[in-house]
C-alpha cells in the first residue's frame, strides 16, 4: 500500500515537472524606437498618461542609445507631471538634467520641474519645503534662461512662491504676537521685511513691529517702524492703524530709522 501510494507521487511529480517543462516564457520583442514613441504620444493625447510614461520608459529600455531615448525621457516626465505624479516627473527630470545639459530643450526640462515642485505647495498652516524647493527651481530658470519663454511665467510665479513664504513667517509671527512672546514674533516680522521686501505683507509686518515694541516698552523702535510704513505705504490701512496705536500711547510715528531697516528698504525703495 506504502509502494502504491509512494508511486503514485513519483508519477504526478513528472506530470508536473513535464508540464513546467513544456511551459513558455513570453518571448522579447524589440519594437521600433518610434513605433513605441508614436504609440506613447497616442496615449497622451488620449490623456492615459500612466500609459504613456510606462511607453516612454519602453522606449529608452529597448533603445537606451538612440535619440528617440533622449526625446521619451523628456515626454516621460510630462506624462508623470500631468498625472500629478510630481516626484517621479522631478526624478526623471533631475535624470534627464544630469545626462543632457546642453540639449535644445533643457530650459523647458529646467522649468518643468519648477513647476513639479509648485504644484505641491501647501498652505500656509503646512510645512513648507516644496515651496522652498519649488523658490529654488524658479531661481532656476529666471537665472540660467533669462530670454527663454518660460522665464516670464517663472518669476510670475516666483513673486506667488515669495509671497507664500512670506505668509508662512506672518501666520508664525502672529501666534506669537498672540501668546506675548513679542521677541519672537519680532524676528519672525522682521524677517518678512529683510527677506521678501517686494510682498504684500511687507506692510502688515512692518505694523505688527509697532505693536511688538510698544508691547515692549522700546518706542523709539516703535516710532521708527511706523515712520518707515508711512513713508512707503502712505494712506494704507496698515500706516492708519499703526498711527493709532501711536497716538494712543501718546507717540508720533517718527524718529531715525534702525540701521536694519534702512538696509532692507534701500534696494527697493
Amino acid at each position: 500500500m506504502t509502494q502504491r501510494w509512494i508511486g503514485l507521487v513519483a508519477v504526478a511529480l513528472l506530470v508536473l515537472v513535464g508540464c513546467s517543462s513544456t511551459d513558455e516564457e513570453i518571448p522579447y520583442v524589440e519594437r521600433p524606437p518610434q513605433d513605441i514613441y508614436t504609440e506613447a504620444m497616442a496615449e497622451l493625447e488620449e490623456d492615459n498618461y500612466e500609459t504613456a510614461a510606462q511607453l516612454f520608459d519602453e522606449v529608452e529600455r529597448q533603445h537606451p542609445y538612440s535619440e528617440w531615448a533622449t526625446r521619451a525621457q523628456l515626454m516621460a516626465a510630462f506624462a508623470y507631471y500631468e498625472d500629478l505624479k510630481y516626484d517621479d516627473a522631478i526624478l526623471a527630470l533631475d535624470r534627464f538634467i544630469q545626462l543632457h545639459p546642453g540639449h535644445e530643450r533643457i530650459d523647458y526640462a529646467y522649468y518643468l520641474r519648477a513647476i513639479s515642485y509648485y504644484e505641491q505647495i501647501s498652505d500656509v498652516q503646512r510645512d513648507q519645503k516644496a515651496t522652498q524647493r519649488a523658490r529654488t527651481s524658479l531661481e532656476d530658470v529666471v537665472r540660467r534662461f533669462p530670454n527663454s519663454e518660460y522665464a516670464r511665467d517663472a518669476t510670475l510665479k516666483l513673486d506667488l512662491t515669495e509671497d507664500h513664504l512670506a505668509g508662512k513667517e506672518m501666520t508664525v509671527g502672529r501666534y506669537y504676537l498672540k501668546r506675548g512672546n513679542y521677541n519672537a514674533a519680532i524676528n519672525r516680522f522682521r524677517r518678512v521685511i529683510e527677506a521678501y521686501q517686494t510682498t504684500s505683507h511687507v506692510p502688515e509686518a512692518l505694523h505688527r513691529l509697532v505693536e511688538c515694541y510698544l508691547a515692549l516698552g522700546i518706542t523709539p523702535e516703535a516710532q521708527a517702524a511706523a515712520a518707515v510704513l508711512g513713508h512707503n505705504y502712505p494712506g494704507s490701512d496698515w500706516y492708519l492703524d499703526s498711527y493709532a496705536v501711536l497716538v494712543d500711547e501718546s507717540v508720533r510715528p517718527e524718529g531715525s530709522e534702525p540701521s536694519w531697516i534702512n538696509q532692507a528698504f534701500d534696494t527697493v525703495f
